[in-house]
């Protein structure tokens, strides 16, 4: 797949970005020496991007659909407050275990929960509460499923951020199952009249999502 900004520029843009904790940077270097996938890894350009959004939107409840090792909720438990909490599903056992490893280390994370197994069960579950935002990152081809049921949660003038909307330019020409989700996904967000939305080119692509307040579920 096609890497959208060049090496250069992302670095550029990263060292002139606010740094993050000493931790989060263990914790990805610690995700690209001991994880294949650590491509799967949000970083620190878009984990500030989530920070400064749980900063704007003073969100005290997060929903999060992809732990992966934790890099992104991490990011988003510093900006909390103290009873600020985050809800994490992730169904990979290895991950989880590196992601508490690195929780156990901060006050932060004591603030963030997870939920082991498949998130559509756990969103089943969680379907009569309600969240300030929620961030997606996780099997692209339960995108417009997990668009589905998110939203209903997130209070009116919630946000709702989703990871790889680009999809390394496979939107433009969708092939695979994970490129027609995405794209399926994008042209949902796109038709719904429910909320406000901007698709930005950082990254593999992030679509920031808000809820309208005039909507009813």
């Amino acid at each position: 797949m096609e890497k959208l900004i060049n090496q250069a520029l992302e670095d550029y843009a990263r060292s002139h970005s606010s740094p993050l904790p000493d931790v989060l940077q263990e914790l990805e270097q610690y995700t690209r020496t001991h994880r294949s996938d650590a491509q799967m890894l949000s970083g620190p350009l878009e984990g500030g991007l989530l920070r400064l959004l749980v900063m704007l939107s003073s969100a005290r409840r997060i929903l999060e659909i992809g732990l992966f090792t934790g890099y992104s909720a991490l990011t988003m438990a510093t900006a909390l407050p103290v009873n600020g909490e985050i809800i994490s599903c992730e169904k990979d056992p290895e991950a989880i275990a590196i992601a508490q490893r690195f929780f156990d280390r901060t006050p932060h994370g004591r603030k963030i929960h997870i939920r082991p197994g498949p998130a559509l069960d756990t969103l089943e579950a969680l379907r009569d509460e309600q969240f300030d935002l929620a961030f997606i990152d996780a099997d692209k081809e339960n995108y417009p499923s997990y668009y589905e049921r998110v939203l209903p949660l997130l209070r009116p003038g919630g946000l709702l951020v989703i990871d790889n909307t680009l999809w390394s330019g496979q939107v433009l020409s969708p092939k695979t199952p994970a490129d027609l989700a995405i794209a399926a996904l994008n042209r949902k967000v796109r038709n719904d009249d429910t909320v406000d939305a901007v698709l930005l080119t950082v990254r593999d692509g992030v679509t920031v999502v808000r809820k309208k307040t005039t909507a009813s579920y």
